[in-house]
């Protein structure tokens, strides 16, 4: 936001010196960008942070600087007189898209004459880049610049009919803008019509049809309040940016809307002549009620460090324009002024003090007592699993999430609908909103596989984006890992992170068939029967697409899942008092048998007893064991709490499983 020197000691008394209003802005919180001379003017560029729209404009930064220099603030009247007809007679005003305008107004000024506009305000407008066109274009564009209200004029003979309808554009519609260049208008947009075409992009630009010239003798001046996302959309869309629009995106005063009005016919009437019409036409429903916030005076020290005396503070809110509604010696309770937005809670009245009253005046050595808050669950779990995984020599990498359409195309288990695409990329080409981690991942392992890295085994935990049609994307927190240790090392890092998140939680696996992965060791994980995501290793064909040379396992899991079944309370387990007793098992079983329901069967027949069950070895000798058999080797730990387990129970529990695995997988122990 640039400001003119010139242009805000009409508001505020300025007594200081530049450099002195600069330091004392910027410690507030508008921080110094330049200053540049202009004709005599001094054009101060300042830092506008996103929650403070009302210093978008002259008066605003004239409100800062009454308050830090406790001088008085001198806002215009904005009462023009009314002397011509009633304004209903002229024009009329329809929302027909509630939700993307909140608020219309308009007001008629006729028989005016477009001239140039004198000089004051044609230096004071070039003083802060805006090149002056006409009296009534310079109005509306002052009065934008000084209080932050966007304002239109049209030229009331040029619009069809005698009614403003605001609406969505119809299909294919399209519009000449000010800038005399052609839109196309898309649903969800604004739209400021006649009753034949649109006239404006509703809070971006005007059109061309309707802007004012030299020949226009009446005029309709347009003062309202749009949907701020739908704004910033529109201007995105289009790559059309003003200053209505960077304004209308960081939301408006509802209650300065009608001041905005009144000032800009004010001002039209002293500079172009005319007659304003009575009364205003304002459509929409009126501004929300302000709710009073309370600021106990004991939280000043708590988060400053410092005391700051009641009288000061009432003092400080009251000259920011806060309406003090009780106060009693342990608080001040206030309502916040409708260009504040931003003021909601108790700690926002303790922010507005300490900058008012001064940073500077907090000693560097105050002490401010810090309590650490509470992590949330989805943090902790995170930290885990960093935990397990940077435990087993894994590294944390860290991707963007734009990639291009033929990283996107590789591998996407997920979804299988278009990615959302950006206006423009990020890097060359990387355009689209990724589905996956994965392919990232396995480009950073390309890429250090190039630079002869010798290990390179990497995870990530980042957020996918998942098209819903016309809807915003299903943002899903992912963890994802590139290795080159093989699956069943892969798929033991991921049971690790279960056991360390539930140790009660059991992993399951099942067939699942994924294009780039090989069909043989490739799985479908699940956890307390929900799905979790995948395992597998790249085939032949996957490690040619990736131009990978070495074999790579890959899996993707979804950390949601992980949350709900995380057991994130402490646990407290004795030791145990009896010892464990141990049995391998060496199962022969066809080759479609898969470890995790052998593994399942073994669990289930444990009865009381079981502790643990381990993978030892996979043996294949078709001669011995014969065509298509597999061995699979076991350790299995048991243990019972109540006594010493002897070898007799440890072998009939043995015999048990064994017939349970010939039942149900039609296993044969090998002797």
């Amino acid at each position: 936001m640039i400001v003119s020197w010139n242009w805000l000691k009409q508001y505020v008394l300025l007594d200081m010196p530049v450099a002195e209003l600069e330091r004392r802005l910027m410690m507030a919180g508008l921080n110094h960008e330049r200053t540049e001379e202009v004709d005599g003017d001094m054009a101060i560029d300042l830092e506008v942070t996103s929650n403070r729209p009302d210093c978008l404009g002259h008066l605003g930064v004239a409100r800062e600087v009454a308050v830090l220099w406790d001088r008085p603030l001198a806002i215009p009247a904005a009462r023009p007189e009314a002397t011509g007809q009633a304004v209903d007679s002229l024009v009329r005003v329809r929302i027909d898209c509630p939700e993307l305008c909140f608020r219309y107004t308009a007001r008629v000024v006729r028989g005016v004459k477009v001239r140039p506009s004198p000089k004051w305000m044609a230096r004071r407008l070039e003083a802060i880049g805006i090149t002056p066109i006409n009296n009534v274009v310079d109005v509306s564009n002052y009065v934008l610049m000084e209080c932050g209200q966007p304002l239109h004029t049209f030229d009331l003979a040029k619009l069809e009919g005698a009614e403003i309808i605001v609406r969505q554009p119809t299909p294919g519609e399209v519009i000449e803008a000010i800038d005399h260049k052609t839109y196309r208008l898309e649903p969800g947009m604004c739209v400021i019509a006649d009753e034949q075409y649109p006239v404006a992009i509703g809070g971006v630009m005007g059109g061309a049809q309707t802007e004012i010239s030299h020949r226009t003798a009446d005029i309709l001046v347009e003062a309202a309040e749009f949907d701020p996302v739908s704004i910033r959309n529109t201007a995105r869309t289009l790559n059309l940016h003003s200053d209505s629009s960077y304004r209308f995106e960081r939301r408006v005063d509802p209650e300065g809307i009608d001041w905005a009005s009144r000032r800009c016919c004010e001002l039209i009437l002293e500079l172009g002549g005319g007659k304003l019409c009575r009364g205003v036409v304002d459509v929409g429903p009126p501004p929300p009620e302000r709710k009073p916030v309370t600021l106990r005076l004991s939280q000043i020290r708590r988060v400053l460090g410092i005391d700051v005396p009641a009288d000061a503070v009432r003092k400080i809110l009251i000259a920011l324009g806060n309406v003090e509604t009780g106060a009693d010696d342990g608080r001040v309770e206030v309502v916040p002024p409708s260009w504040r937005r931003d003021l909601t809670r108790e700690i926002d009245l303790i922010e507005e003090v300490g900058r008012i009253h001064g940073y500077d005046a907090i000693p560097e050595d105050v002490g401010v007592p810090m309590v650490a808050s509470t992590r949330r669950a989805e943090d902790r779990v995170a930290s885990k699993i960093r935990g397990v995984l940077t435990s087993l020599g894994y590294d944390e990498a860290m991707t963007v999430s734009l990639v291009d359409a033929a990283t996107v195309a590789t591998l996407s288990p997920w979804s299988d609908a278009e990615p959302l695409q950006t206006l423009s990329p990020m890097l060359r080409g990387a355009d689209r909103l990724r589905l996956s981690l994965v392919p990232s991942l396995l480009a950073a392992r390309r890429t250090n596989q190039s630079l002869a890295n010798p290990e390179i085994e990497l995870f990530e935990i980042a957020r996918v984006y998942l098209p819903r049609g016309k809807k915003l994307p299903d943002e899903q927190r992912m963890l994802a890992i590139a290795s080159g240790r093989g699956f069943a090392e892969v798929k033991g890092a991921i049971e690790a992170i279960v056991d360390a998140l539930n140790p009660k939680a059991q992993l399951e696996a099942a067939g699942a068939r994924l294009a780039l992965l090989d069909p043989g060791r490739t799985c479908q994980l699940k956890l307390g029967g929900k799905l979790l995501g995948y395992l597998g290793e790249l085939s032949s064909e996957g490690l040619k697409q990736f131009e990978l040379r070495e074999p790579t396992a890959i899996a993707e899991v979804k950390v949601a899942e992980l949350l709900a079944a995380a057991d994130l309370v402490p646990q407290f387990t004795p030791l145990p008092a009896y010892p464990a007793i141990t049995r391998d098992l060496n199962l022969v079983v066809a080759e479609s048998v898969r470890w995790a329901d052998l593994a399942a069967t073994v669990r289930a027949n444990c009865e009381e007893y079981f502790e643990d069950l381990r993978y030892r070895d996979t043996y294949r000798d078709p001669e011995r064991l014969g065509a298509d058999k597999k061995s699979l080797l076991m350790t299995l730990v048991l243990r019972w709490n109540e006594g010493t387990m002897t070898s007799p129970e440890a072998d009939r529990i043995r015999d048990g499983i064994v017939a349970a695995c010939r039942e149900h997988h039609a296993a044969e122990l090998r002797t």
